[in-house]
Protein backbone atom coordinates (compact mmCIF):
# COMPACT_ATOMS: atom_id res chain seq x y z
CA UNK A 1 0.00 0.00 0.00
CA UNK A 2 1.58 3.30 -0.88
CA UNK A 3 2.24 6.28 1.82
CA UNK A 4 -0.61 8.68 1.47
CA UNK A 5 2.12 11.22 2.97
CA UNK A 6 2.61 12.65 -0.16
CA UNK A 7 -0.57 12.96 -1.64
CA UNK A 8 -1.15 15.16 1.60
CA UNK A 9 2.04 17.62 0.71
CA UNK A 10 0.98 17.69 -2.81
CA UNK A 11 -2.64 18.90 -2.12
CA UNK A 12 -1.41 21.57 0.71
CA UNK A 13 1.44 22.84 -0.63
CA UNK A 14 -0.60 23.13 -4.05
CA UNK A 15 -3.07 25.54 -2.68
CA UNK A 16 -3.07 29.02 -4.61
CA UNK A 17 -0.60 27.75 -6.98
CA UNK A 18 -0.93 27.79 -10.55
CA UNK A 19 -1.47 25.05 -12.65
CA UNK A 20 2.44 25.11 -13.57
CA UNK A 21 3.51 25.34 -10.53
CA UNK A 22 1.25 22.62 -9.25
CA UNK A 23 2.58 20.51 -12.24
CA UNK A 24 6.38 21.55 -10.98
CA UNK A 25 5.55 20.25 -7.28
CA UNK A 26 3.93 17.36 -8.35
CA UNK A 27 7.09 16.62 -10.37
CA UNK A 28 9.04 17.72 -7.70
CA UNK A 29 7.33 15.18 -5.18
CA UNK A 30 7.51 12.14 -7.53
CA UNK A 31 11.03 12.77 -8.11
CA UNK A 32 13.76 9.98 -7.28
CA UNK A 33 16.68 12.42 -7.86
CA UNK A 34 15.41 15.11 -5.96
CA UNK A 35 15.44 12.77 -2.36
CA UNK A 36 18.92 11.45 -4.06
CA UNK A 37 19.97 15.01 -3.54
CA UNK A 38 18.61 15.45 -0.24
CA UNK A 39 20.76 12.01 0.97
CA UNK A 40 23.34 13.08 -0.62
CA UNK A 41 23.86 16.14 0.55
CA UNK A 42 23.50 18.37 -3.10
CA UNK A 43 22.27 21.47 -2.86
CA UNK A 44 20.44 20.95 -6.38
CA UNK A 45 19.19 17.25 -8.48
CA UNK A 46 21.50 18.85 -10.76
CA UNK A 47 23.93 17.96 -9.84
CA UNK A 48 23.79 14.02 -10.94
CA UNK A 49 23.38 15.54 -14.53
CA UNK A 50 26.98 16.72 -14.34
CA UNK A 51 28.10 13.29 -12.61
CA UNK A 52 26.32 11.45 -15.66
CA UNK A 53 28.02 13.93 -18.32
CA UNK A 54 31.08 13.26 -16.18
CA UNK A 55 30.48 9.57 -16.66
CA UNK A 56 30.45 9.70 -20.18
CA UNK A 57 32.99 12.06 -20.92
CA UNK A 58 35.45 12.19 -18.51
CA UNK A 59 36.05 16.06 -17.98
CA UNK A 60 38.14 16.09 -14.71
CA UNK A 61 41.32 15.88 -13.62
CA UNK A 62 42.95 16.75 -10.24
CA UNK A 63 43.99 20.23 -10.00
CA UNK A 64 42.27 21.58 -12.82
CA UNK A 65 41.04 25.02 -12.66
CA UNK A 66 37.23 25.45 -13.36
CA UNK A 67 34.75 27.66 -13.60
CA UNK A 68 30.67 27.02 -12.39
CA UNK A 69 29.28 29.53 -14.90
CA UNK A 70 25.74 30.68 -13.21
CA UNK A 71 26.47 28.23 -10.58
CA UNK A 72 23.53 29.02 -7.94
CA UNK A 73 22.34 27.15 -6.13
CA UNK A 74 25.82 25.44 -6.19
CA UNK A 75 25.02 21.61 -7.39
CA UNK A 76 26.80 22.00 -9.98
CA UNK A 77 30.30 23.55 -7.91
CA UNK A 78 29.64 20.96 -5.32
CA UNK A 79 30.53 18.04 -7.92
CA UNK A 80 33.63 20.44 -9.12
CA UNK A 81 34.84 20.40 -5.72
CA UNK A 82 34.23 16.26 -4.68
CA UNK A 83 36.37 15.63 -8.02
CA UNK A 84 39.30 17.37 -6.39
CA UNK A 85 39.60 20.34 -8.87
CA UNK A 86 42.51 22.96 -8.22
CA UNK A 87 40.26 25.98 -8.38
CA UNK A 88 36.93 26.08 -8.49
CA UNK A 89 34.70 29.66 -9.51
CA UNK A 90 31.37 29.37 -9.39
CA UNK A 91 29.97 32.96 -10.37
CA UNK A 92 26.13 34.06 -10.20
CA UNK A 93 24.38 37.55 -10.79
CA UNK A 94 22.45 36.02 -8.09
CA UNK A 95 23.72 35.90 -4.33
CA UNK A 96 24.94 32.02 -3.47
CA UNK A 97 25.78 30.28 -0.01
CA UNK A 98 29.98 30.20 0.21
CA UNK A 99 31.22 26.47 -0.53
CA UNK A 100 34.06 25.41 1.32
CA UNK A 101 36.66 24.51 -1.93
CA UNK A 102 34.92 27.31 -4.14
CA UNK A 103 35.78 30.92 -4.73
CA UNK A 104 31.91 32.17 -4.89
CA UNK A 105 31.87 35.74 -7.20
CA UNK A 106 28.81 37.80 -7.54
CA UNK A 107 28.60 39.34 -10.64
CA UNK A 108 27.33 38.98 -14.36
CA UNK A 109 29.45 37.69 -16.71
CA UNK A 110 27.81 40.08 -19.10
CA UNK A 111 29.63 42.51 -17.98
CA UNK A 112 33.04 42.64 -19.96
CA UNK A 113 34.78 43.01 -16.90
CA UNK A 114 33.70 39.35 -15.78
CA UNK A 115 36.02 37.21 -17.35
CA UNK A 116 39.16 39.21 -15.95
CA UNK A 117 37.76 39.18 -12.33
CA UNK A 118 37.31 35.20 -12.89
CA UNK A 119 40.64 34.60 -14.44
CA UNK A 120 42.30 36.80 -11.37
CA UNK A 121 40.08 34.33 -9.19
CA UNK A 122 41.74 31.53 -10.69
CA UNK A 123 45.28 32.82 -11.78
CA UNK A 124 45.32 32.40 -14.57
CA UNK A 125 42.99 30.98 -17.71
CA UNK A 126 40.41 27.87 -17.08
CA UNK A 127 40.49 24.18 -17.89
CA UNK A 128 36.93 23.52 -17.71
CA UNK A 129 33.77 26.00 -17.96
CA UNK A 130 30.42 24.29 -16.76
CA UNK A 131 26.92 25.87 -17.07
CA UNK A 132 23.88 24.83 -16.58
CA UNK A 133 22.55 28.13 -16.85
CA UNK A 134 19.17 28.50 -19.04
CA UNK A 135 16.80 31.68 -18.59
CA UNK A 136 13.08 32.03 -17.17
CA UNK A 137 10.55 30.32 -19.54
CA UNK A 138 8.19 32.80 -20.55
CA UNK A 139 5.10 29.62 -21.52
CA UNK A 140 6.20 30.46 -25.40
CA UNK A 141 7.75 28.23 -26.74
CA UNK A 142 9.67 29.80 -29.54
CA UNK A 143 10.20 32.31 -27.47
CA UNK A 144 11.36 30.44 -25.14
CA UNK A 145 14.11 28.10 -27.58
CA UNK A 146 15.62 31.62 -28.46
CA UNK A 147 16.64 33.00 -25.15
CA UNK A 148 18.47 30.00 -24.14
CA UNK A 149 19.97 30.29 -27.36
CA UNK A 150 20.96 33.73 -27.02
CA UNK A 151 21.90 32.83 -23.50
CA UNK A 152 24.30 30.11 -24.28
CA UNK A 153 25.68 32.09 -27.27
CA UNK A 154 27.21 34.26 -24.23
CA UNK A 155 28.38 31.69 -22.49
CA UNK A 156 30.29 29.70 -25.53
CA UNK A 157 32.21 33.81 -25.82
CA UNK A 158 32.96 34.12 -22.22
CA UNK A 159 34.76 30.26 -22.71
CA UNK A 160 36.62 31.66 -25.57
CA UNK A 161 38.05 34.37 -23.69
CA UNK A 162 38.65 32.46 -20.29
CA UNK A 163 39.63 28.72 -21.54
CA UNK A 164 43.15 27.97 -22.54
CA UNK A 165 43.64 26.14 -25.20
CA UNK A 166 42.95 22.33 -24.58
CA UNK A 167 40.16 23.09 -22.92
CA UNK A 168 36.65 22.33 -22.34
CA UNK A 169 33.04 23.69 -22.42
CA UNK A 170 29.93 22.10 -21.23
CA UNK A 171 26.44 23.61 -21.25
CA UNK A 172 22.40 23.08 -21.90
CA UNK A 173 20.19 23.58 -24.37
CA UNK A 174 16.51 23.16 -25.82
CA UNK A 175 15.80 21.18 -29.06
CA UNK A 176 13.88 23.62 -31.29
CA UNK A 177 15.76 24.04 -34.55
CA UNK A 178 18.13 27.36 -33.82
CA UNK A 179 20.29 24.89 -31.66
CA UNK A 180 21.97 23.12 -34.96
CA UNK A 181 23.40 26.54 -36.19
CA UNK A 182 25.35 27.22 -32.50
CA UNK A 183 26.36 23.58 -32.60
CA UNK A 184 28.31 24.08 -35.38
CA UNK A 185 30.23 27.38 -34.15
CA UNK A 186 31.07 25.70 -31.27
CA UNK A 187 32.68 22.61 -32.84
CA UNK A 188 34.67 24.92 -35.33
CA UNK A 189 36.08 25.81 -31.92
CA UNK A 190 36.67 22.83 -30.33
CA UNK A 191 38.16 19.13 -31.62
CA UNK A 192 35.15 17.35 -30.32
CA UNK A 193 31.80 17.80 -29.68
CA UNK A 194 29.17 15.24 -28.12
CA UNK A 195 25.40 15.95 -27.72
CA UNK A 196 24.32 13.94 -24.23
CA UNK A 197 21.09 13.18 -22.61
CA UNK A 198 22.02 12.28 -19.21
CA UNK A 199 19.45 10.08 -17.50
CA UNK A 200 18.33 12.49 -14.32
CA UNK A 201 17.24 14.97 -17.11
CA UNK A 202 13.21 14.08 -17.77
CA UNK A 203 12.20 12.47 -20.81
CA UNK A 204 10.11 14.97 -21.26
CA UNK A 205 11.86 17.53 -21.37
CA UNK A 206 13.29 19.01 -24.61
CA UNK A 207 16.93 19.89 -22.94
CA UNK A 208 19.78 18.11 -23.75
CA UNK A 209 23.99 19.02 -22.95
CA UNK A 210 26.79 19.10 -25.02
CA UNK A 211 30.67 18.57 -23.74
CA UNK A 212 33.19 20.36 -26.30
CA UNK A 213 36.54 19.26 -25.40
CA UNK A 214 39.83 20.49 -26.83
CA UNK A 215 39.67 24.12 -27.13
CA UNK A 216 41.54 25.51 -30.15
CA UNK A 217 42.29 28.91 -28.51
Amino acid sequence: MSNPRPLAERLKTAKGRSTSQQNWLRRQLNDPYVGKAKDAGYRSRAAFKLIEIDAKVRLFRPGMKIVDLGAAPGGWTQVAIERKAGTVVALDILEMDQLPGAVVLQADFLNPSASEKVKAALNGPADLILTDMAPSTTGHRETDHLRIIALVEAAFEFACEVLKPGGAFVGKLRQGGEEQKLMKAVQARFTKLQRIKPPSSRSESAEFYFAATGFKG
